[in-house]
């Protein structure tokens, strides 16, 4: 999830858990989705599409930046960019300019898997029309069109090796973020400590035993975000058999 650290006044007001606005919001992206859906195979989709995605993408970490400076809440603790979701909208950038196909194939796992979550339940604690509502929703909403882009217009495809090489990109990011809270004092990732808030962390033990049992659960989100493409490939097989 991007980062979302606030105020404690903020936090005294509540989470935003299917609240009007996040039910809102989450339909936005549900109607946005079926656009780019709807006119995949559009010329001007495919030529403008892309700048529009990244766009969101990289405007609202500059946007960001620019709140944490202007109202002296940027903590190094805190507000760098390696929580998982801030990791994927860095990749997906670079995905957009680049289409690497092994960018895209770490980005649809850890992309998709973390934005999605983020949006479902998302740990917010400003409502619409305040800025970091605003932030939030666009980034992870353009984690998500980023992804499908590549899907539907670029025609990317993910292999069951693909589970695989995501699983150990992130197993190496997590390595190298484990330093930067040693570094830094902060809890990027969670690898050093558990959230203070509930969440599934609190049912995986303690520390540090949780994040062995996290990489199963990992594991097995990225196979479930996998079997759309399974079935797919299953799918083409019969057909082929059927032609012959």
């Amino acid at each position: 999830m991007l980062s979302t650290y606030t105020d404690p006044q903020a936090y005294m007001e509540g989470s935003l858990l299917f609240s009007a606005s996040h039910i809102v919001s989450l339909c936005v992206t549900i109607a946005l989705l079926f656009f780019l859906f709807l006119f995949r195979n559009e010329s001007w989709m495919k030529m403008n599409g892309r700048w529009l995605i990244v766009l969101g993408l990289a405007g609202s970490e500059i946007w960001l930046n620019y709140w944490y400076f202007t109202t002296g809440m940027w903590d190094i603790r805190y507000t760098l960019p390696f929580q998982l979701c801030s990791i994927s909208l860095y990749l997906c950038v670079w995905m957009l300019l680049t289409r690497q196909k092994l960018v895209f194939e770490v980005v649809y796992f850890l992309g998709v898997g973390g934005a999605l979550q983020a949006l479902l339940t998302p740990e917010l604690f400003y409502d619409f029309p305040h800025f970091r509502f605003l932030h939030f929703f666009i980034a992870h909403i353009s984690i998500i069109m980023a992804v499908f882009y590549m899907l539907w217009i670029e025609k990317f495809q993910v292999k069951f090796k693909s589970v695989w090489k995501a699983f150990a990109a992130l197993n190496v990011i997590a390595f190298i973020v484990y330093f930067v809270n040693k570094l830094t004092g902060g809890n990027y990732m969670f690898l050093a400590e558990k959230p203070t808030n509930a969440s599934l962390i609190d049912f995986l033990g303690p520390y540090p035993w949780y994040i062995l049992t996290l990489e199963f659960v990992v594991l097995f989100i990225f196979l479930l975000l996998y079997a759309p493409f399974f079935f797919q490939e299953k799918m083409k097989s019969r057909k082929k058999r059927r032609s012959t």
